[in-house]
């Protein structure tokens, strides 16, 4: 990075640099830890000629604090995939159940902007469909943060939701579906070439938040990969160029993580297709009534207060099936 010209490519140096951060980042936890375990053992070697009790509270303390550190750190090794500390676009899609899966979207949707906020991370909306009647039949965030993708991986499948429905005038209890799909954000240089021929590109007049531009021009780019059925779909920007340059990277990413779970699928001997979005097949249940309670199906790990993880505690979820995977 500090020879001559090495800006003259831009593209070239901006993945140059991509990959420094990466290597810093899994290199850079590993040295101040062994730094502090030095540290600590100096301290443990004062106090044994100094005999003096009261300097084995500050070695408990640090003690402690390099422990948690540590399991930071182990916990990081679990997010060794190739994409893992990228950012990452998440995708809600409503599944069947009509208004009651689509407001079950949208409270999915919560959950994950609210887990997001309290990680840190920067949250964009890329797309957006409301429901006729309430929610969203699908919409895709843009989470920005180190290690969002190998976070958020651990979330992709159907979501079931039992709950007395807030939309039946008999208040009858209710099972609702939605499907939660990931995928990580690539550099420019990573693109992979889509032949044209195996892409349809409809444009449409964008919804939502916008003024007149909206109601004026057709800047939404929807995207269609044939050969897989993929659908990809920016409205964030003004631009119909920048839409559809910013779908195209979703198309790329979701190929890609696409191909990365139909090569671990076939490596564990699974079944690679995600399935339909209902009855069989979700990884997770929402239980509000008659009793709360949320369980992965992956992993048996469950909690009783349905409230608290749909307000954004879904942490211990990801870091269970992370630690399961293992």
């Amino acid at each position: 990075m500090s020879g001559s010209g090495f800006w003259d490519d831009q593209e070239s140096a901006q993945a140059t640099v991509a990959e420094l951060k990466r290597a810093r980042a899994a290199v850079d936890p590993v040295l101040a830890l062994s730094a502090q375990l030095d540290e600590l053992e100096l301290m443990l070697d004062l106090v044994e000629e100094s005999g003096d009790a009261s300097d084995l509270a500050e070695v408990a303390a640090m003690e402690e604090r390099i422990g948690a550190e540590m399991h930071a750190l182990e916990f990081r090794v679990m997010l060794g995939g190739p994409y893992d500390i990228r950012d990452a676009y998440l995708s809600v899609q409503a599944g069947a159940g009509g208004t009651e899966s689509c407001d079950w979207a949208e409270m999915l949707l919560r959950m994950y902007t609210r887990w997001a906020e309290r990680r840190g991370f920067a949250l964009g909306l890329v797309a957006r469909l409301d429901g006729e009647e309430a929610g969203v039949k699908w919409a895709t965030l843009l989470v920005q943060g180190e290690y969002a993708y190998g976070y958020l991986r651990a979330e992709v499948g159907v979501h079931r939701l039992v709950r007395l429905s807030p939309f039946d005038s008999q208040n009858r209890r209710q099972t609702s579906f939605a499907a939660i799909e990931v995928s990580p954000v690539l550099d420019d240089a990573e693109a992979m070439e889509i032949r044209p021929e195996d892409l349809r590109v409809d444009t449409y007049r964008a919804g939502g938040a916008g003024g007149q531009h909206v109601n004026k021009t057709d800047s939404a780019v929807r995207l269609t990969h044939l050969p897989t059925g993929i659908v990809v779909a920016c409205q964030s920007e003004r631009s119909q160029h920048k839409n559809r340059s910013t779908a195209m990277k979703m198309l790329t990413a979701k190929l890609i993580a696409r191909a990365e779970a139909e090569r671990e699928a076939e490596l564990a001997g699974l079944q690679g297709e995600k399935g339909d979005i209902g009855w069989g097949h979700q990884i997770r249940s929402y239980v509000l009534h008659p009793y709360q309670m949320v369980k992965d199906h992956r992993t048996d790990f469950e909690v009783g207060n349905a409230n608290a993880v749909l307000d954004g505690e879904i942490q211990p979820f990801i870091e269970t099936w992370l630690r399961s995977r293992r």
